[in-house]
């Protein structure tokens, strides 16, 4: 089976089909959200921190770093801003970090500080992406996020955007980098916009799985985008996602209800042993009086609430 290692100093983990559901925390991402980045670009890394250690508290697996405050110069000045904030995080949190970047000096300079073996966000399949970028993850032997776009865009057409992910799978193994250590993004379109969008990514990921045989990702919230009560339908999502075999997910591991289906698939798809997990999470968990809102699990570490994060934007999703 495939799997995907990932590790922080002294933590491993794996994503792989017979795995627990990775969970990639998306907050510590200033696209969208212009207080944390003028907060960054001041020095001031009081929200990144405190997003650090909400996200692990609240069972994100791994965390996804991003550093991109401007789009002006970014060549100059997202590297150096990426490592001080990958310095930070790691030293707050012994969880494996996403590289998060579509700059690629950004990306070499948090690869020559990162600690263990990281995730890179991204490669998408733009031929120039693909000359920067997989020389790097070949050099120091880490995983990339491969996202199914190209120099045409995204596609509507599912089978292009299949096209594309192996178009990279194969390119990535002309440099000797293997199947495994690539976790391909489906791109997830707006349900809202596209009906048709959550069979598409279901569809998607159970070719990509049986055809390429790679782990799969996503941004999960990217399929509310434009809709009330998005975490409704974000929660409803995941269970589905893993059902038709995703890996992994870029998501907000603040959101309660988001977990819970999370912890909930993993019992389901008989990868929480004997339950354990899920005991421990939820032993404590007050069932709420009909006609009022669902208390939030009593779980260990606590539950901590966060705001919306949002995904780096390069794919124009």
């Amino acid at each position: 089976m495939t799997r995907t290692v990932v590790a922080s100093a002294s933590k491993e983990i794996v994503i792989g089909f017979e795995e627990k559901f990775c969970v990639i925390g998306e907050r510590i991402n200033p696209t969208g959200r212009k207080k944390l980045a003028a907060e960054m670009q001041a020095g001031n890394f009081e929200t990144v921190k405190a997003d650090a250690l909400a996200q692990v508290a609240a069972g994100a697996t791994m965390l996804d770093v991003n550093a991109g405050v401007t789009s002006v110069d970014p060549n100059a000045t997202e590297p150096a801003l990426l490592v001080k904030t990958l310095e930070m995080v790691q030293e707050l949190v012994d969880v494996p970090l996403s590289i998060d970047s579509s700059v690629t000096a950004a990306i070499e300079a948090g690869l020559k500080v990162a600690k263990g073996r990281p995730l890179v966000n991204s490669v998408t399949g733009e031929e120039e992406k693909l000359e920067a970028i997989l020389p790097l993850i070949k050099k120091y032997n880490v995983p990339v996020v491969a996202i199914s776009n190209d120099e045409t865009g995204i596609s509507e057409d599912p089978d292009v955007r299949f096209e594309v992910a192996k178009k990279i799978v194969q390119h990535a193994a002309d440099y000797g980098i293997p199947a495994h250590d690539i976790v391909v993004d489906p791109l997830v379109m707006p349900i809202g916009a596209m009906g048709t969008a959550g069979q598409q990514v279901f569809a998607l990921v159970r070719r990509l799985r049986e055809e390429l045989g790679v782990n799969t990702t996503c941004g999960l919230s990217n399929v509310s985008f434009g809709l009330p009560h998005r975490h409704g339908i974000n929660a409803a999502f995941i269970p589905m996602c893993i059902s038709a075999g995703m890996t992994s997910a870029i998501m907000n591991p603040c959101r309660p209800q988001e977990m819970e289906m999370v912890h909930a698939a993993n019992v389901l798809a008989g990868n929480d042993a004997d339950c354990g997990e899920w005991i421990r999470n939820f032993k404590g968990h007050v069932v709420a009086a009909p006609g009022t809102a669902p208390a939030a699990p009593v779980a260990t570490g606590g539950r901590a609430s966060g705001r919306r994060g949002g995904r780096a934007a390069r794919t124009g999703s």
